[in-house]
This record gives C-alpha cells, structure tokens and sequence, in this order.
C-alpha cells in the first residue's frame, strides 16, 4: 500500500471515529432526554393533569356549580399543582357568588377540548424523545376526562307552550238592560325565549361580589381628607365653606382612589387606638406604600418582579406603563403553568376588585401573551371588569 493511499486510510478511519463518537454523545443525549422524561417530566405532567381534574371535581361539589369549575378552569387558576382548591376558595373569602350567577353559563371551550390540547402540547415538546424509545403516552385516562363539563357553545333558547284559559262572557248590569262582558276562547300559543348566556370569556364581576371592608374606618369625608395628600387625588376633590369634601375623580384615577380605600381598609387595626378609633393619617401613608408594593413592585420595581424595563409615562393625562419584557426570574418565582396563568394567580391573592382592576391598569400596555398577539394589559382589564 502506497504511502498516499496509507494517509488516506488513516484520514478515513479517523473521520469514522470521529462520526461514530458524535453518534454516541448524541446517543447518550438523547437518552438522557429519555430517562428525563420517564423518570421527571412523564409522571409530573401525569400528576398535575390528575390535581387539575380532581380540583375541578371538588370545586364543582363546592361551589354547587360544575359551570363555576369550568370557569376557573378555562381562565387558569386551577394548574394541577394541588393547591387549586385551597387556592380558590381563600380567594372567595373576599367574594360573594351571586345568585344563580351560573346558571345561563356555557363554556369557551370545554374541558376535554383544554384537556386534549394539553397533551398535544406536552407531546410536540418531547417528541424528538418519545420517537427513539417505545415510551408510554402521556395521557392520564378517559375515564378520569370523562364526565366532566361539555355543554355546546351558542344561544340557549326555551320553547314552551302557553294556553290563556277561556273566558266566559258576564252580565255587569242589572238583569233587564242585559250588560254582557265580551267573552275570550281558550288560546294556546308557542313562546321561544332566547336565554342570556355567559362564558369563560365573561368579566369575573359578572358572577362575584367583592366583600366590603368588615371594619368602619371612619366617615367617608374623612377617608377622604386623609387621602387628600397622597397620590395626587387632592386633585379630583374640592371643599365647601363647611368642609365637606366632594369627590370628582373619574377614569383610571378612580379605580386608583377605590383600590386605595381598599388597602387602607385592610392596613386599618394595625393603626387602631386605645379609644377604638383608626388613625386615618397613618393607615394612608402604610395603604399607599402597600398599593405600590402589591401592584408596581410586583409588576416592575421590586428586585424579583414579573418584568425587566418598568417605566411609567402618561397618555392623555393618565399613567401608562411600558417594559423591555418579561424578568429573568418570572418562570421560576411565579407560580402557574402559562403567563396568564401566573399573572391571574398572582391577582386573586389580591384582596378585592378594585386592587385587581389597578393591578390590571398598572400592567404595562406593550406586553402580548408569548406566541400570541393577545395583549396582556387588555385581557386583565377585560377580566376584572
């Protein structure tokens, strides 16, 4: 063999080499991802579709509602990670559910159809892994999906039928003039009612009352002196001779001034006195500090915050925001599976509407969903109308 020919083998069987230990690092890649995914990523997908439909179920039998299930289900606060239920029903305890409130509900989309689009979701993202290995499918089981809430979208009409008695004419006068009431015949008609239906899509305020402050600060003229000073709503107030102040505080600025009243409601005892009196002065300064914590810290300010590049500007008067994106620490210090889902979990620990609408204006206004051209800002407001 030739000394040119010899070079060549030699360059050839390297290059095998090389290929066969690029196959074998890729191999062992991949069955890292295998086993990642047997042993991590399969059983907790499997757990939290299990905590997700047990959580609706036990919502459904403690709500008396499975529409009311279907509604927490379908806006993202049950996630499977096993604390819906307690998760939900602390965030009622500042809600009352109205009336028959699910009564005409009908679903987005039902569960199974969330349900299917979960695993098409989950496979997509594994199935460089799952083609290389004979693994088992990620689903939990029919009978676990079945059952659960399928109504079919659309108006909900009520047909019956309605039948007017006959009425038999009356003599109304005296016997010899003859005075006779005109008689009717019995009429049966058919009566189609169009029934008002409300959706997954539909504002929480629609099906829930915020409770009302259980402690009396004091009179609401007063409240409102003590806020004068603070965050401009002096502004959108005046006072007659008598001292009486008259509010005219409209827009963005009174969702502002009423999620305020709610936080000093909820700072309040701390700043009660010996005489059963609140300190109004004090209990609105630690309400404005607490306001900002809860809504602009979270959202932007505090060093672990939901984004990067918070900035407040103004439009027409009122304060707008705007962010260079989502914070590096927002997956993880957050709980919930999807953005939406993290920000509205976030939101019902919120104790009334009125802080949640804030939350909602405060959010900044050029944020869209990941992989949507939904913006973010907009749905919270819609939410919590």
């Amino acid at each position: 063999m030739s000394a040119f020919r010899g070079i060549l083998t030699g360059y050839g069987m390297a290059a095998i080499k090389n290929k066969e230990a690029k196959d074998n690092a890729k191999m062992e890649v991949v069955k890292a991802a295998g086993l990642d995914y047997v042993t991590n990523q399969l059983p907790e997908h499997k757990k939290r579709e299990t905590n997700r439909a047990q959580a609706y179920t036990q919502l459904a039998k403690i709500l008396e509602s499975e529409e009311a299930a279907d509604y927490f289900d379908s806006n993202g606060f049950i996630t499977g990670d096993g604390k819906d239920v307690e998760r939900i029903t602390k965030m009622l305890e500042n809600k009352k559910i109205k009336p028959d409130a699910f009564k005409n509900y009908i679903p987005t989309s039902n569960y199974s159809d969330r349900y299917n689009q979960r695993q098409t979701d989950f496979n997509s993202r594994f199935s460089d892994v799952t083609k290389n290995f004979n693994i088992q499918g990620s689903g939990i089981g029919p009978s676990v999906v079945k059952g659960l809430l399928t109504q079919e979208a659309g108006d909900m009409t009520r047909t019956e039928e309605v039948t007017t008695p006959a009425v038999e004419p009356k003599d109304i006068g005296p016997a010899e003039k003859g005075f006779m009431t005109e008689g009717t015949p019995e009429r049966t008609e058919t009566i189609t009612t169009t029934i008002p239906r409300t959706t997954a899509d539909t504002a929480m305020s629609e099906f829930f009352i915020s409770k009302t402050g259980v402690l009396n600060i004091g009179k609401e003229n007063d409240i409102a002196a003590a806020a004068s000073s603070i965050r401009g709503f002096g502004e959108g107030m005046s006072k007659d001779s008598m001292g009486n102040i008259t509010l005219n505080i409209m827009g963005n600025k009174n969702i502002e001034y009423n999620a305020f009243k709610s936080v000093m409601n909820d700072v309040a005892p701390q700043y009660e006195t010996e005489d059963g009196k609140v300190s109004l002065s004090l209990t609105a300064q630690a309400a404005d500090e607490k306001l900002t914590a809860q809504t602009q810290g979270i959202i932007g300010l505090d060093k672990v915050s939901m984004v990067d590049g918070y900035t407040k500007g103004t439009a027409k008067g009122a304060e707008i925001y705007s962010a260079s994106g989502f914070s590096a620490d927002f997956e993880s210090a957050f709980e919930g599976n999807t953005t939406k889902e993290k920000i509205l979990l976030y939101m019902s620990t919120l104790g009334t509407k009125s802080e949640m609408q804030y939350f909602a204006q405060s959010f900044p206004t050029n944020l869209d969903y990941p992989g949507t051209k939904i913006n973010i800002k907009q749905d919270l407001i819609k939410i919590t109308q």
